[in-house]
């Protein structure tokens, strides 16, 4: 079960939570790099750019370089760029959503006249902000969104994600948003390319059935459930389809 020739590996509730590492990952990460496994860390985190967060991985004691890390705004700038080209995007999200956008070299614009919403996890939301996307919207703007995520895990508990600010603008004008983040597919494929590795060679790591294992499952991957984040072990058997392996926390993998 460990002749994978790639690892996707979630972070919040799998790698760490909040600000705080979950004790088993940096081991785990060890024994990756030991067995010259490669891995990248697939991450709904839009706030975030893969520089900020690598730095965070290593302050945490987890190796990381910033090309280790895929998050949701960067396949949802490459997913732009390639869909909707020259497209003149408002945006609302963090600083990982902007650095993304501008590295694939996507316009941004403070105009509700434009060609694509775009919508990242933006914890200074204010209501002039989901005014203008819901008028972007309203005009016609194509609507895309991070991740539907709607808790974040935290050192503090189960927090508002993305999809509970994506919900009001999709609400109030009666258009769904086209999702990047897991569990779609779209940001599983992006990463696959990145990490060089084919789906059936490929094993999808994560805490989260609704968004991480959903993901595998979605995209033809095999999957490792782990209980140290949102989904507890006393769901598992009711779980509609099962991850293919599931473990107490990461130590438990390779000594299996």
């Amino acid at each position: 079960m460990n002749n994978y020739e790639g690892y996707l590996i979630d972070l919040d509730g799998t790698v760490y939570r909040g600000n705080e590492v979950i004790e088993e990952a940096p081991e785990f990460i060890k024994e990756l790099k030991k067995r010259n496994i490669p891995y990248l860390f697939l991450t709904n985190n839009s706030s975030k750019s893969q520089d900020q967060i690598s730095v965070k991985l290593n302050q945490l004691g987890v190796e990381s370089t910033p090309e280790n890390v895929f998050t949701s705004s960067m396949a949802t700038a490459k997913y732009i760029k390639q869909m909707y080209p020259g497209a003149r995007c408002y945006c609302i999200g963090e600083v990982g959503l902007f650095d993304a956008l501008e590295r694939e070299g996507i316009t941004v614009t403070e105009e509700i006249d434009c060609d694509v919403v775009v919508m990242g996890i933006d914890r200074h939301i204010t209501y002039e902000k989901l005014a203008k996307a819901t008028l972007a919207v309203r005009n016609g703007a194509t609507f895309i969104s991070t991740n539907s995520d709607n808790a974040l895990p935290t050192e503090r508990g189960l927090m508002p994600g993305n999809g509970a600010f994506t919900s009001v603008v999709s609400v109030s004008t009666g258009v769904d948003p086209q999702f990047i983040g897991k569990p779609e597919t779209i940001i599983v494929k992006e990463a696959l390319q990145v990490l060089g590795t084919k789906p059936d060679k490929t094993i999808l790591v994560g805490d989260n059935y609704n968004t991480d294992i959903k993901a595998g499952i979605n995209s033809g991957m095999d999957t490792l459930m782990v209980f140290t984040g949102v989904t507890k072990f006393e769901e598992y058997e009711s779980l509609p389809i099962k991850p293919t392996y599931f473990i107490q926390n990461l130590s438990k993998w390779f000594k299996k």
